[in-house]
């Protein structure tokens, strides 16, 4: 299997879901199955810095959404919250996975759900950061595009480019580097994916979270909830209210972070999903400690 840095996470495979090419990658060869779910407007790139701290002692599966990162981009294309919880169900059945743990942030969250409660997944854990899970949800950028897509979706490319970078920057709490916020920004450069940008905005839809939101009670594995304390994009309250509704739930907030906890305190995710999914380990044969 190959090696990925902390820097990148190759997507050498492609998982074909109704002629739409899904891209995906994996690292670690044993250990219990952790998938991680990235959200909106990001891809699998999120999770360079954690997927490989996790490889020594599990399999990590992880994926661009379609419609996002290295994965198809298609006119008229079904990239809603209403088509992911599909897509990763056909996956886990893929990777031949019947209880993997799943890591999800932002909308990867909504999937995560969705696939859970209406399609049957079973996980072993959910771990959650910062998730779309609850009404009300969408920036004020998102409620205007959704009304106006077409004349976003033709807009001169350095007025989209400066868009989607303002956007961007605005999901951490630190200042972005300008190669990290680069490497988030060119998947959805030139007309292909200018076009894809606005695509999934118009897309979003709240009636999708709201199929759950009254099943949050039924989530049938314990789940780690991580929200940023200085997330612009769903605050911190919204992290509160969703804890209440979850029975088996373990909750912290992350200081000095927002919405893009990833780049903000990657090390806090480490070190809270480390001791979550501990026990998972306890009846494994001995491995090489995590960190080392």
């Amino acid at each position: 299997m190959m090696t990925c840095t902390r820097d990148s996470l190759a997507l050498p495979e492609t998982f074909d879901f109704q002629g739409q090419a899904i891209r995906w990658g994996q690292i670690g060869t044993a250990g219990p199955a952790l998938v991680m779910v990235h959200g909106t407007p990001f891809s699998s790139h999120v999770w360079r810095r954690i997927a490989p701290l996790f490889s020594p002692r599990y399999r990590v599966f992880y994926y661009d959404l379609p419609g996002y990162g290295l994965s198809a981009k298609n006119p008229g294309q079904d990239v809603s919250l209403g088509a992911q919880n599909t897509v990763l169900a056909a996956l886990l059945e893929h990777w031949r996975l019947e209880r993997p743990h799943v890591l999800a942030h932002d909308f990867g969250g909504a999937t995560a759900l969705r696939a859970h409660l209406l399609n049957g997944c079973e996980y072993a854990s959910l771990s959650l950061i910062d998730p779309v899970a609850i009404a009300p949800w969408g920036s004020a950028l998102i409620q205007h595009v959704r009304r106006h897509e077409h004349a976003f979706s033709e807009a001169p490319p350095y007025i989209h480019e400066a868009i989607v970078c303002a956007y961007l920057q605005g999901a951490a709490y630190a200042p972005l580097p300008a190669e990290v916020l680069q490497a988030y920004v060119t998947p959805w450069t030139g007309e292909q994916g200018q076009a894809a940008f606005y695509r999934q905005i118009a897309q979003m839809d709240q009636r999708y979270t709201d199929e759950i939101e009254h099943r949050l009670g039924e989530i049938r594995c314990p789940v780690l909830l991580l929200w940023g304390e200085e997330d612009a994009w769903i605050p911190a309250a919204q992290g509160d209210v969703l804890h209440s509704r979850i029975t088996d739930v373990t909750y912290l907030r992350i200081p000095l972070a927002g919405h893009l906890v990833q780049e903000d305190a990657p090390e806090a995710i480490a070190a809270h999903l480390v001791h979550f999914l501990e026990p998972a380990l306890s009846t494994s044969l001995k491995k090489p400690a995590l960190f080392d």
